[in-house]
Parts: structure tokens; sequence; C-alpha cells
């Protein structure tokens, strides 16, 4: 009866942390429309339940996040849409599975990479506000890191075209522009954030059973 009633209150808490990833999703404080990509702080919530909930929620929040980004790079497509949804893949089904990674299996992987990587800093015993700081902060790089990355090795002619660039070495400079310029104030202030809603929501959990997996 007691896994049960775990097992209940984890589901709730996935899908209440779920409902809150789509709210941000379809707001701009979500997703900030800059000219060629979007800026993203939807992945906040994915590390925070990540953090809370193990990581096996992280990535159900991740895929989440994913399916968000799918639906909004379909619907309100920048010229960038093509690597991150399927229907507006340039080079047919190969480029739709590519999207498909990059939209929704990078953003699995904040999740996965949060989750264990909380457990390991807390087995270590790391100060706690430290621990989600890092936390915060590794799992906002690991968004930027993998979806660039995954342009770059995966849809690295047709980047290229959008960004008016020539050779992948060119391209190279491109994104670790982009990394630089919107990947670390993202992942700065995750890890802000991360570190103090943590808290108090880590600080919550301990006056109830405990019900995260890993």
């Amino acid at each position: 009866m007691n896994t049960k009633k775990k097992d209940t209150r984890w589901l709730t808490s996935v899908a209440l942390m779920a409902a809150i990833v789509i709210l941000l999703a379809n707001t701009p404080f979500g997703m900030i429309q800059l000219p060629v990509i979007k800026a993203t702080t939807v992945h906040i919530p994915v590390i925070i339940g990540a953090v809370v909930l193990g990581p096996l929620a992280g990535a159900i929040l991740g895929g989440v996040f994913g399916i968000c980004s799918m639906i909004s790079n379909t619907l309100a497509p920048n010229l960038s849409s093509f690597a991150f949804s399927p229907f507006m893949s340039t080079t047919g089904i190969v480029g739709a599975v590519k999207a498909v990674w990059i939209s929704v299996g990078c953003r699995i992987m904040i999740g996965v990479v949060s989750g264990w990587l909380w457990i390991f800093l807390r087995k270590i015993k790391m100060n706690r506000h430290l621990a989600l700081a890092i936390t915060g902060f590794v799992g906002s790089m690991t968004n930027t890191i993998m979806v660039m990355g995954s342009i770059f090795v995966l849809l690295a002619n047709e980047y290229s075209v959008v960004r008016g660039v020539t050779g992948r070495k060119a391209l190279w400079g491109v994104i670790m522009v982009t990394i630089t310029s919107s990947g670390i104030p993202e992942a700065i202030a995750a890890m802000v954030l991360v570190a103090v809603i943590g808290t108090a929501l880590l600080y919550a959990v301990t006056r109830i059973p405990s019900y995260s997996r890993s």
C-alpha cells in the first residue's frame, strides 16, 4: 500500500512538473524568439524535476520539453526549424529522424544527465547548495552543447546555408559563438534558479516520506 501511495505521489509530481514545462513552453518566457534560434528557459523545470524526482522523471520532463519544442517549431517556424521539427525537414525522412533526435532526444538527456549528476554529487557529500548550482549549470549546458553539437554533426550543410557561412570551420565558429553568447548566460541563470528553487523544494520533500526514484 505504501509503495502504491509512493508511486501515485511520484506520478502526480511528474505530471505537475510536466504542466509547468508545457506552460513555460507556450509563453514568451519559456522560448524566447531570436532572429535565427529560440533561447530557452524550459530546461530549468526539467533539471529541477530530475533533482527532486530522479533521472527517470527528468527524462520524461525532457521529453515533454522536446515535444513542445517540436510543436513550437512546426507552428511558428524560424530559419532553423528544420533542425527541430520533422515536418520542416528539407532532406526527407532522414532529416526528420535527425530533427526528432535534436528536438526530443537531446532534451531527454538534460533530465538524465542532471538526475544522475545530482545523485553522484550527493553521494560524495557535496554541499547541497553547491551541488544544486553545479547540476543547474551542467544540465543547461547539456541542452546547449547536445543541441548545437548535434546540429553541427548531423545538419552541417543545411545549417551553414541558414547562417550564410561556408565550410565546417566557419560553421564551428558560429556554433561556438551560439554556445558562448546564448548557452553560457542560460546556464548561469539555470545555476541560480535551480539552486534557489531546488533548495526550497528539497526542504519540502524532506518533510514528507521520500518518493524520488533513481
